[in-house]
């Protein structure tokens, strides 16, 4: 098993090190040169955008907001990774890998913008609201069936199964941990209280429906940031003065002349690269699926909220993580794991902070265990919608919540890293020749705003775009589906005509 476990690590290394990564760069720089920089240029636009009201779906209900569906993306993004994999990075590429994962972080919002965009032009309307997702633009926008089929195949097992049975063993590990911190002896009798306690918690919002998940998410993300950043906050304060010396250490241990000698650059090149892109996922595909059910007036509008969502998850909780653990002092090229945020936290403001962590370990699992479910009720739905089916896959994820719980899991992890790997492919695949198409909505978008507009959607204004069922038809009417800025009047058709680029011609 361990033979066959390492076998599996390397292929993985080998795949993510010197494809996926490189394809993702290439992508992202193409995708931020062609819209202009607009992860950056249209950063303030996206605090706007957030917090618009949605529209009433055919229940008679609201349909789920940008900020919800936002909630639900950095429900599945903040999760573990974000204190594992950030500490991890650390203690394998040293402070320099933080700042190639902030770097990452600002090259890939516009791969983030594009996917969501696309997932939002492509979504279909069902009876609470819109679903849509990667599988979607696969199908109406590029038609090609079998692509769509076995992304969605892909991503609903390993999110929604494999993912989540490694997000309950971290939840039954930092219980553990707590455990023996107060000097009792876990065990299998623990473990399986604590998946059992897990498996209800799930259950009782997955059989509720996407709304109840948008609410918990809703609830759960901002308490669950608010507490680790203020921990964070918390640390850096006791340690003013050191702060100046961390950050000069980031700058110069990435780009430094001794980490080039000894071959340390490297090293914090591809572990932050690598680490801040399984935090913030764009560009993997799995994001899009939140962002496709915002109930928004214009398609780049969820674009630029699933954008910040990268920046929320990287350049915020992540940088908590780096600083508790750069200034914990770690021993850098030592054991990885969440032993080491606990040990900087321990040694900075003492063992109730141990079980603090835990505390917020449990927060950010769960909620990831329902952001996961939810990718998979989205692309299990686009493969087959029977009731039926959608009850035995619920049950199988609470099976999966369980398993974790109890059992070791490094295999499946593993096994998951490397199916994610040929999600993103896949992915990626599908954004390249789609990405014109994001880019003229992006124009049509600032030339609203350049015009005062609150921006609007129709597909008057795209009429050669084909198989978009959610945006109205081409004859300039602004569909009931597409709520209306509150006190604006309906667009001029002849006003609101794109102006015409290279890519429109």
């Amino acid at each position: 098993m361990n033979a066959l476990n390492d076998a599996i690590i390397a292929v993985n290394d080998f795949f993510w090190s010197y494809f996926l990564i490189p394809l993702l760069i290439v992508l992202a720089a193409y995708f931020t040169v062609r819209s202009g920089v607009v992860q950056l240029r249209l950063f303030p636009e996206m605090f706007r955008v957030i917090r618009a009201a949605p529209g009433i779906a055919p229940d008679g209900k609201k349909e789920t907001s940008s900020f919800q569906a936002f909630a639900i993306s950095a429900a599945s993004r903040v999760g573990t990774g974000n204190i594992v994999g950030v500490a991890t990075a650390v203690v394998l590429g040293g402070p320099g890998a933080v700042f190639w994962m902030w770097a990452m972080a600002a090259l890939l919002g516009a791969a983030a913008y594009v996917e969501s965009t696309l997932a939002q032009l492509y979504k279909v309307r069902t009876s609470t609201g819109f679903r849509g997702g990667p599988a979607y633009y696969m199908q109406y926008g590029l038609g090609q069936r079998w692509m769509s089929v076995l992304f969605a195949v892909i991503i609903t097992v390993t999110f929604s199964l494999a993912f989540n049975t490694v997000q309950a063993n971290s939840i039954s590990g930092a219980i553990a941990t707590s455990t023996e911190a107060l000097g009792a002896s876990p065990g299998l009798g623990l473990a399986s209280v604590v998946g059992l306690l897990l498996v209800g918690m799930t259950a009782l919002v997955i059989f509720g429906g996407a709304r109840r998940i948008a609410y918990v998410a809703q609830a759960l993300v901002p308490l669950m940031a608010i507490l680790y950043i203020l921990i964070g906050l918390y640390v850096v304060i006791l340690n003013l003065g050191e702060v100046p010396g961390v950050i000069a250490d980031i700058f110069a241990s990435a780009f430094g002349v001794r980490e080039f000698v000894a071959g340390g650059v490297g090293t914090a090149i591809v572990q932050g690269l690598r680490r801040g892109m399984f935090s913030n996922e764009a560009g993997l595909g799995s994001a899009p699926n939140a962002g496709a059910a915002a109930s928004v007036s214009h398609p780049a509008k969820q674009g630029l909220v699933q954008t910040l969502g990268v920046y929320f998850d990287t350049w915020l909780v992540c940088s908590v993580t780096a600083f508790i653990v750069l200034l914990g002092a770690p021993e850098f090229g030592g054991e990885p794991g969440v032993q080491v945020t606990q040990g900087a936290l321990e040694s900075n403001l003492g063992s109730w902070s141990v079980h603090a962590l835990t505390v917020i370990l449990f927060l950010l699992a769960y909620t990831s265990i329902l952001g996961n479910y939810y990718y998979g009720e989205s692309n299990l739905m686009f493969l087959d919608s029977s009731p039926r089916n959608m009850t035995y896959f619920r049950w199988a994820v609470l099976v999966a919540v369980f398993v974790g719980s109890v059992a070791p899991l490094t295999l499946v992890w593993n096994l998951a890293d490397i199916a994610m790997g040929v999600m993103a492919t896949v992915n990626l695949l599908a954004l390249a020749p789609l990405s014109g198409i994001a880019f003229r909505l992006l124009k049509d978008y600032s030339r609203q705003l350049r015009n005062g507009l609150d921006p609007q959607f129709t597909l008057s204004k795209m009429p050669d775009l084909r198989n978009v069922e959610c945006w109205g038809s081409a004859t300039g009417a602004l569909p009931e589906d597409v709520p209306r800025a509150e006190g604006q009047a309906p667009s001029d058709p002849g006003r609101d005509q794109p102006e015409q680029g290279p890519e429109d011609r």
